[in-house]
């Protein structure tokens, strides 16, 4: 059986883990295809090491990696840190990563905030499966401006709008 890693933080304010492996288990094939290895570390910083871990260890095909920055600049410092240990641990094991930060100054409002995590976490894990199972699914969204966390951006340009390329 095949296995997608969620490795979450205890340090986020919001349960983002739950959320992708709720959202995995509505995913078809689960508990037959594929199930679900979680694993909570204490900061965005572990993150890096826990997925290559559960990739190397535990023979995750792809993981998906929660974190929540604060809103202090050296929070923002250490978030760019974490995202160059996760870029490495995909490198390093030829494995996609799914970086899902939600950093706290994206709004002030927390129940917003909170929206943010649901969406952002959810629709990650969702990629997650997609990338493995229906990778169609992914290139059916290209250039279309979707987003997780926020509305869709759309597309730049309308159907009716000449292409660019023309």
């Amino acid at each position: 059986m095949d296995r997608i890693g969620v490795v979450d933080t205890m340090f986020a304010r919001y349960d983002m883990g739950a959320e992708a492996v709720d959202e995995l288990a509505q995913c078809p094939g689960h508990g037959e295809r594929f199930e679900v290895v979680r694993r909570t570390v204490p900061g965005f910083k572990d993150l890096g090491v826990a997925c290559k871990k559960l990739i190397e260890e535990e023979g995750c095909r792809t993981v998906v990696a929660l974190g929540m920055p604060g809103r202090a600049a050296i929070d923002q410092v250490c978030a760019h840190e974490a995202s160059q240990g996760l870029m490495l641990a995909q490198l390093l094991t030829n494995t996609h990563i799914l970086e899902v930060f939600v950093h706290e100054n994206e709004d002030d409002d927390p129940a917003a905030l909170a929206r943010v995590c649901v969406n952002r976490a959810r629709k990650h894990a969702r990629n997650a499966y997609w990338m493995l199972y229906d990778p169609d699914q992914l290139t059916r969204r290209a250039g279309q401006g979707v987003r997780q966390g926020y509305e869709d951006a759309g597309p730049l340009l309308d159907d009716a709008q000449p292409s660019p390329r023309s």
